[in-house]
């Protein structure tokens, strides 16, 4: 028997989580999301990922700006769903929310929980140097992220492993395990798991102050940084002749140096200790490009310094 579900989401990443619902044969009675916000240079207002895929499918879209107003509970629950899924959605649901859905309101969490509960899990692993990482639904309780689990996945974190591929990676496992999840929950068989009191981390939102490269760190930390920044916000640097530039990609790097200097041709550049090869960029208005076609517009002197 189908489910009747609200779908509660906003960015590309519960995009899949949507469409593998809907695959998997369950009703969505109502998708909630972030209302429309100015966007480009003509600050138009754009439709979230999750808007645009569900009035494709022509799902009823709601999107408040807050879900603490008197009616929001009775709202809800006139949509006599059985089931309420949150990915992403961006909005904190409050006590009477929850209440509707009291033991049925699942939430997919990119993390191995209780490692980086909170708003960036993904960049903050990569930032770390995490080597494994994972998509887990819990349910849903006041706490941030205290749920118990239901269904995990792990997956590994190559060395040069970037945020923007983790999550595509993560987006795909996490649908697939929520529609495990509401089909076990249909048949009665779902069981939960407390989380651990120990190893609990937070993955706090990232900031403006945080995305600039800090060449005196080791190599290990600055590569770190900019693939977990890639391809949002952005680790950047200045360069030479180039003003502001966001690496997007680098790998481990051969000799040493002052922390920032041009090393050789391929834009290896010295860290506190070790190096790191940049191999893609982007400049402000332009397209992201490898580091051999940047240079080809944009030579960079060995021994220049980066800032």
């Amino acid at each position: 028997m189908a489910l009747r579900l609200v779908f509660m989401g906003t960015p590309d990443f519960a995009v899949p989580t949507l469409i593998e619902i809907v695959g998997g044969g369950h009703e969505i009675v109502a998708v909630y999301t972030r209302p429309p916000k100015p966007a480009g240079r003509k600050l138009e207002l754009k439709q979230s990922p999750v808007a645009c895929e569900a009035r494709r499918r022509s799902l009823p879209v709601f999107t408040p700006d807050t879900l603490r107003t008197p009616d929001a509970a009775d709202n809800m629950r006139r949509h006599s769903a059985d089931v309420a899924v949150v990915v992403a959605y961006g909005l904190i649901l409050p006590k009477p929310i929850l209440d509707v859905f009291p033991r049925s309101c699942f939430n997919l969490h990119a993390s191995l929980l209780p490692r980086w509960r909170g708003a960036a899990p993904i960049e903050r692993a990569i930032m770390a140097g995490d080597t494994k990482t994972g998509v887990m639904v819990m349910r849903m309780e006041e706490g941030l992220d205290t749920g118990p689990i239901a269904k995990s996945r792990q997956t590994s974190i190559e060395p040069d492993t970037t945020a923007g591929e983790l999550h595509d990676r993560l987006a795909q496992l996490g649908s697939k395990l929520m529609l495990l999840a509401l089909d076990a929950w249909e048949r009665g068989t779902l069981r939960f798991k407390r989380q651990a009191n120990l190893g609990v981390t937070y993955a706090n939102k990232i900031g403006k102050n945080e995305t600039r490269v800090d060449w005196t760190q080791s190599w290990q930390t600055v590569h770190n940084h900019c693939r977990g920044l890639s391809p949002f916000p952005g680790a950047w640097c200045e360069l030479p002749g180039a003003g502001r530039v966001k690496i997007l990609r680098t790998t481990k790097g051969t000799g040493e140096g002052q922390p920032g200097r041009v090393l050789d041709d391929q834009l290896t550049i010295a860290c506190g200790t070790g190096s790191v090869r940049l191999v893609e960029l982007q400049r402000a208005g332009r397209q992201p490009m490898a580091a051999a076609e940047f240079l080809r517009g944009m030579p960079i002197l060995r021994a220049s310094v980066l800032v």
